[in-house]
């Protein structure tokens, strides 16, 4: 199979995967793996995040826009806006520090597998909890709730985990409904995922080729197409149908894997 192929097989798993409680990265790092797909410094699987992220501004822009208009005078609308940094922070300030021990160490294909399959079982156990939902809206959660949110996001520096599977179950855990638990998870995957690129093009742009770039290229097109279809249905399965589906789904992938590592290697 061509790179470009690959790359183009990779964007779409990216997007279809991103803002599920299934890891995109796990995902990414599985398949790349099997297939024998070696990125320059590990970036394609994270400079293609910005594809998805494109994918939530032009499904959000609106209500983006309006809460940006409103910031002079809108207590609210201030409030969210400090509510979203907060919840950032804790993910920026581990990210820059542990930047090089999460490439070298986390991003394996074995850590990947046993986050899979525990993180499914933790989604069966969140699903099975008689939880009080007492916030029903995103943008109005308190200030301390959004700092939590943000420290649980950092559980997702270890690939498998699952960056929106950690905010919307810890939203959940603090008190948030199903439907807001989501919602602010695509809120806090903008800064998040933005500056994850940010970070990293500028720690390894030196050392990609104009082939790593096209690769990217492929990969950031499909991802922004998948991730599109995702954004726009999510919310609403979320709601209905809870989250047995995507836990059972975690456990089988990370079985797979595991078999697949010992048979293959």
């Amino acid at each position: 199979m061509s790179q470009f192929i690959e790359a183009l097989f990779l964007g779409l798993i990216e997007g279809l995967t991103e803002f599920l409680p299934v890891s995109s990265t796990g995902h990414l790092l599985l398949v790349g793996h099997f297939l024998g797909f070696e990125s320059t410094g590990k970036t394609f699987e994270v400079l293609i995040q910005l594809g998805a992220i494109l994918a939530i501004l032009s499904v959000y822009f609106n209500r983006l826009w309006a809460i940006a208009r409103a910031l002079p005078y809108d207590p609210d609308a201030r409030r969210f806006a400090i509510g979203v940094l907060i919840a950032f922070l804790p993910a920026a300030l581990v990210g820059a520090a542990l930047h090089g021990f999460i490439k070298e160490v986390l991003f394996d294909p074995w850590i990947v597998c046993m986050t899979l399959i525990a993180g499914g079982f933790v989604l069966l156990l969140v699903d099975a909890m008689p939880l009080s939902a007492g916030y029903g809206d995103a943008t109005k959660f308190p200030l301390p709730m959004y700092l939590k949110i943000g420290a649980l996001q950092c559980l997702a520096m270890i690939p498998g985990v699952s960056r929106s599977g950690a905010t919307i179950v810890g939203a959940m855990l603090l008190g948030a409904e199903k439907r807001a638990a989501a919602e602010f998870s695509f809120y806090l995957a903008m800064p998040t995922m933005a500056g994850a690129f940010a970070y990293d093009l500028l720690k390894n742009y030196k050392i990609l080729s104009a082939n790593d770039a096209s690769l990217i290229v492929v990969g950031f097109v499909a991802a922004f197409a998948s991730a599109l279809v995702v954004v726009k249905t999510f919310l609403g399965y979320i709601s209905r149908h809870g989250f047995a589906p995507f836990a059972w789904w975690r456990i089988l992938v990370g079985a797979a894997g595991l078999a697949g590592l010992i048979v293959y290697g």
